[in-house]
């Protein structure tokens, strides 16, 4: 049956609304309306600019909400920071804290993009050692963790696993696949190989990477940080010529 309101259907088109606009004001199918409107030159036209607006508007919303994740983002990065803070003046003391940053910051990730918690060394003990510094001070749990070796070819790879996961008691479901060295040297021995320790959390990462910045002699600012309440927390890098034994507490300078 033919339709008598195509002509208010002309006229809303030929004022640049859409189908979806048309079909919803007049209930005209959408498919009625291509039917119609498609082989129309001036009807093209108007769907050009409209997709054109559509992508203009697109842009803007996912700007605003990339600006809206990164604002989120920045202030739960800087929350971890704060806490970090809050936490440095109770555990600056403690042997176990300060070994754990010590090795993390000598042998760990400390890229500010990398969401990862990563630390990699051949010796057994460092990696122990590590570990318990993110169970008794970092509160992680151990089904966490995750372990990573690298191996050159003529090391037993059962053999090497099993010493790793005993030593450090990891289950093996907790480690990924053994990456091998392929290089000019496949025999160059290294007994165990070398671990790698990961840790999915960027918040842990703000965290270590603020108390190595607080144990670096910044400790003034725990105090102004704590006293105002701040929500943004910022520390500059130690210069090359700092004495690290003036940040260590008493007793344990050489």
């Amino acid at each position: 049956m033919a339709r008598n309101d195509k002509h208010l259907a002309i006229k809303l088109r030929k004022a640049g609304r859409s189908y979806n606009f048309i079909s919803q004001e007049l209930a005209i199918p959408k498919g009625t309306l291509s039917d119609w409107f498609n082989d129309l030159n001036w009807s093209q036209t108007i769907k050009a600019k409209l997709t054109q607006r559509a992508n203009i508007l697109a842009r803007k919303k996912m700007g605003l909400m990339a600006a809206a994740n990164k604002k989120k983002w920045t202030a739960w990065r800087e929350d971890h920071r704060t806490e970090a803070a809050k936490e440095f003046p109770r555990l600056k003391n403690n042997s176990l804290f300060i070994a754990g940053l010590m090795l993390y910051w000598a042998e760990g990730d400390n890229y500010p993009k990398s969401p990862n918690v990563r630390l990699t060394n051949t010796d057994p003990r460092m990696i122990r050692i590590f570990l318990r510094f993110t169970y008794n001070i970092c509160r992680i749990p151990k089904e966490r963790v995750r372990i990573g070796l690298i191996l050159y070819p003529d090391i037993n790879q059962p053999v090497c696993e099993k010493y790793w996961s005993d030593y450090l008691k990891i289950p093996l479901n907790q480690f990924h696949k053994t990456q091998f060295i392929k290089g000019r040297h496949p025999t160059k021995r290294l007994k165990n190989g070398i671990c790698m320790v990961r840790i999915g959390g960027v918040g842990l990462k703000e965290k270590i990477i603020t108390w190595i910045n607080l144990s670096c002699g910044y400790g003034s600012m725990v105090e102004h940080l704590v006293a105002n309440q701040m929500t943004r927390v910022r520390f500059p890098l130690p210069a090359p010529t700092k004495d690290i034994s003036e940040s260590l507490p008493a007793g344990r300078q050489g």
